[in-house]
């Protein structure tokens, strides 16, 4: 018997928790949940996540003990291309966040092999308990119409110009030609008929079918680099998950090829390696932001020379690069949304899923824009367009667990681009190092080192950041903002914070 007597479910989005919420109500696991929760998310999050984009997910399974990892993020494209395209069609757009303006490419030419779809699917097949229509149900009726939210208003208006970039984009967005604002109906109906549709044919004719068939002909017209091949090829990888030792715990994140486990991992490690215990210093104090920045500034530096997976790691830990590492830093002294579930069995869910910012452009018939993850600078650090066709795309997304005697203390990832490891560090950080609580550490403001400046949340005690100021450029924030990420954990049992950033609901089902 368990000993927990309710699951927590902790998301970005209240329609997001709800959804997994109705499905643990109705007898389903977290899996189902998680599940139900992806789906919703796709509808009610369109700026974060799409059924056309990519994910992974870090689960517990009570029964058995087991951490299972799945990775169904996205493929490079151009498996059978018959004729090579010398201009994709491909393109940049700036988004002016409040602090920071980063550019995002789109276009036909941007989007990546999706893999949610299948991803979510197969999440279900293996680890799921309730039938598909019924987990669906939930998300099926959001897309249909729900009110929009004030964050994902926001998130749509810094999108506008992909969001509107096709006629179907403007058709949902911006009907009768008035952008889609806060308290607006949003509705997508060939969404809803789509989810419906692949409750009973379990997403067959999106891979292997009709839609794809369209979806590859209007690639090969326009200058894009999907195909047909690359739809029917895609497969959701099972891998073994990153282990890292951090204190008492043994801390479980996404492995290779995604890039942002073994970093967050460089992070910890380091961490562990420079105070054997509780710091000396105050969270927030002077010490705490230099040596933080110090840290974020390391993990950069070492990843610049070539850490980039869980070999690397391992190999660092043991050179003397390690502590020359140490020294320095005592010297010193996207469009993505997360979901963390825990049931009352004691199965645990950390699910990354991101659309990029979207490619503009929508697989015919069924409302689901497609990824743009061809045109994300920090995927590609050997230039776009330079993997060969059919390779998984690294990621920077890392659901992540924490656990101690195989018992799952905390589950935990976060949304954010190049935000996320530094999002997801903070916060462990404050919870094991400085004894906060989750909702504390989640709503604490965070620094991110962006390789030039320490891009800075208000909050900090203003002698801490004049000291920071004597060792680094900073950029101080007037307010917290949705560029530092969006935490979302679960204690599994007690508690859930959700990350306000991103909007973020927190329920609890008894």
């Amino acid at each position: 018997m368990s000993k927990y007597t309710k699951s927590v479910v902790a998301s970005g989005h209240p329609l997001v928790s709800e959804a997994a919420a109705i499905i643990l109500r109705e007898g389903g696991n977290a899996f189902d949940a998680v599940v139900a929760a992806g789906f919703a998310s796709s509808g009610v999050e369109p700026a974060l996540n799409s059924l056309g984009g990519g994910g992974l997910l870090l689960g517990h399974s009570a029964a058995n003990g087991q951490n299972l990892f799945f990775d169904f993020f996205v493929d490079t494209p151009g498996l059978g291309l018959q004729n090579p395209v010398e201009k994709p069609h491909f393109f940049p757009v700036t988004v002016q966040f409040s602090g920071s303006k980063q550019d995002f490419n789109v276009g036909l030419g941007s989007v990546a092999v999706p893999g949610t779809l299948k991803g979510l699917l197969h999440i279900h097949k293996r680890l799921g308990y309730m039938d598909l229509a019924s987990v669906v149900a939930p998300a099926v009726q959001y897309a249909k119409k729900h009110i929009l939210n004030v964050k994902q208003a926001y998130f749509l208006k810094l999108l506008r110009p992909i969001m509107t970039l096709s006629s179907k984009g403007r058709e949902i967005y911006e009907p009768g030609g008035s952008y889609l604002q806060e308290g607006s109906f949003l509705t997508n109906p060939e969404l809803a008929a789509f989810i419906e549709h692949v409750s009973r044919d379990g997403g067959k004719e999106f891979y292997n079918g009709e839609i794809a068939r369209k979806i590859g002909k209007e690639m090969q017209e326009e200058d894009g680099l999907l195909t047909v091949t690359d739809l029917a090829s895609f497969e959701v990888r099972e891998r073994t998950p990153l282990k890292v030792p951090f204190r008492k715990y043994d801390f479980f994140t996404s492995p290779a090829p995604s890039m942002g486990g073994a970093l967050i991992g460089l992070s910890l490690s380091l961490q562990s390696l420079c105070t054997t215990g509780q710091p000396q210093y105050a969270f927030g104090s002077g010490e705490y932001l230099i040596h933080t920045t110090g840290l974020m500034q390391e993990v950069e530096r070492v990843r610049e020379k070539g850490v980039f997976n869980a070999s690397d790691l391992e190999n660092f830990l043991r050179s003397d690069r390690s502590q020359e590492s140490v020294k320095r830093i005592r010297m010193f002294s996207r469009g993505t949304t997360h979901i963390s579930i825990a049931d009352k069995q004691g199965n645990c869910a950390s699910m990354t899923c991101s659309n990029g910012e979207g490619a503009g452009y929508f697989a015919p018939g069924t409302g689901v824009m497609l990824n743009n993850m061809m045109g994300e600078d920090d995927l590609h650090p050997d230039g776009f367009h330079s993997s060969p066709p059919g390779q998984r795309v690294g990621s920077m997304m890392s659901p992540s667990l924490l656990i101690k005697d195989n018992e799952v203390k905390l589950v935990i990832g976060s949304g954010g681009s190049k935000r996320i490891r530094t999002a997801v560090t903070q916060v462990l950080g404050q919870i094991v190092d400085f004894k906060r609580s989750l909702q504390e550490a989640v709503d604490a403001p965070r620094i991110h080192w962006d390789g030039e400046t320490v891009q800075m949340e208000p909050g900090f005690a203003e002698d801490g950041v004049e000291k920071l100021r004597e060792h680094a450029s900073v950029n101080e924030w007037n307010s917290q903002g949705v560029y530092f990420g969006g935490v979302h954990a679960v204690i599994p049992g007690m508690e859930g914070a959700a990350d306000k950033r991103r909007g973020g609901k927190v329920l609890e089902i008894v």
